[in-house]
């Protein structure tokens, strides 16, 4: 089958024959419809994680397709079901799965960035541990609508629905307005929030606009961009995404919040930072405010994000800016670089 190859980081990813995956016991072989471009696997392809290798690795986590093959134990899936595969493997045993955190099971690798799991930059992905991970697609709801869904999407609906606590009339800062930025204002308009999106591009601000930013901020023609997010509510935000990862826009989303406010950390972080970025902490202690994290979501809680789906309350299939084929790839790679995408970009064409 036809996937794309990390060879070197940097380069252009090679787009070959590799061989096709077969079902574990546990697992199900998925023919991927539709896979998602995240700036997740723009930082893997730049060599932005420290420690891990991913040089002859297959990418690509954002996956939707139909089952095509199953093993011998898999109890709730078959040959046929159209499913949402998500970015964090579970295994299902250990503490944290048993406890409902399989987003976070303490052995179970990431899609597209581990050796035991290639990724969806290919025409089919092999899915361990099947009735742990995926999750049907609803009738009514196109694997194009959901390419996104398995990382972006749903990691801004559990940063803003579970980890942090909006509540109808609070002010959301969002720095960084790509998929996942585009996305948490989705989220947190449908929950209540008043959103300010922060972007460098007036035409990214505009579309922030129609998914329901009610205030927007150009970081390229503002000199103090937490002093305008307070100006603009009075006082700072109550809770502020840093959508990005980049060192400014963490430290500008942690200078915006409003006493007792919450800063949600999103993005990850490039090579300039390496996973770290100094705060003000003794403003964190004054203020008591809170610094949060979020990593991807639970598929056993999607069915949150489907009904909120048919009612039309949430729009991750608008996200969707551009579909591509698998030799687009790197070009689009490529543009990520000079943050010339828009949106989320999904590959349906292999």
């Amino acid at each position: 089958m036809r996937a794309a190859v990390l060879r070197e980081y940097g380069e252009p990813l090679d787009i070959t024959e590799v061989e096709r995956p077969t079902a574990a016991e546990h697992g199900v072989v998925v023919d991927v419809a539709t896979c998602g471009i995240c700036r997740s696997d723009w930082h893997g392809w730049r060599g932005d994680y420290e420690g891990m290798d991913l040089i002859g690795q297959v990418m690509g986590h954002e996956p939707a397709g139909v089952v095509v093959e199953t093993g011998a134990e898999v109890e709730y899936l078959c040959e046929g079901d159209e499913v949402v595969v998500p970015f964090r493997i579970a295994d299902g045993t250990c503490s944290r799965c048993r406890n409902g955190h399989t987003h976070v099971c303490e052995s179970g690798p990431s899609l597209g960035f581990n050796e035991s799991v290639p990724g969806a930059f290919g025409e089919e992905i092999h899915a361990p541990w099947a009735d742990v991970n995926l999750s049907l697609l609803p009738e009514d709801v196109s694997m194009v609508e959901m390419a996104g869904l398995g990382c972006r999407f749903v990691t801004s609906f559990h940063a803003l629905a579970h980890r942090a606590d909006v509540s109808a009339g609070d002010w959301v800062a969002v720095h960084g307005c790509g998929g996942v930025g585009l996305s948490a204002i989705d989220v947190a308009t449908a929950i209540g929030g008043n959103v300010v999106a922060v972007d460098l591009d007036d035409e990214t601000l505009d579309t922030a606009r129609r998914f329901g930013a009610v205030e927007t901020v150009n970081a390229r023609e503002t000199a103090d961009v937490p002093k305008a997010i307070h100006d603009i509510t009075d006082g700072g935000a109550d809770v502020s995404v840093d959508a990005l990862g980049i060192a400014e826009t963490c430290q500008n989303s942690v200078a915006s919040l409003a006493h007792f406010g919450q800063h949600v950390q999103i993005g990850l972080t490039t090579q300039e930072e390496g996973g770290y970025v100094s705060l003000p902490t003794d403003e964190m202690v004054r203020k008591e405010l809170e610094f949060i994290g979020a990593y991807g979501m639970q598929p056993t809680r999607y069915d949150e994000i489907f009904r909120m789906v048919e009612q039309d309350r949430i729009h991750p299939g608008a996200l969707v800016s551009r579909e591509v084929s698998l030799d687009d790839l790197n070009d689009r790679l490529e543009a990520m670089t000079n943050f010339e995408t828009q949106g989320i970009e999904v590959i349906t064409e292999y």
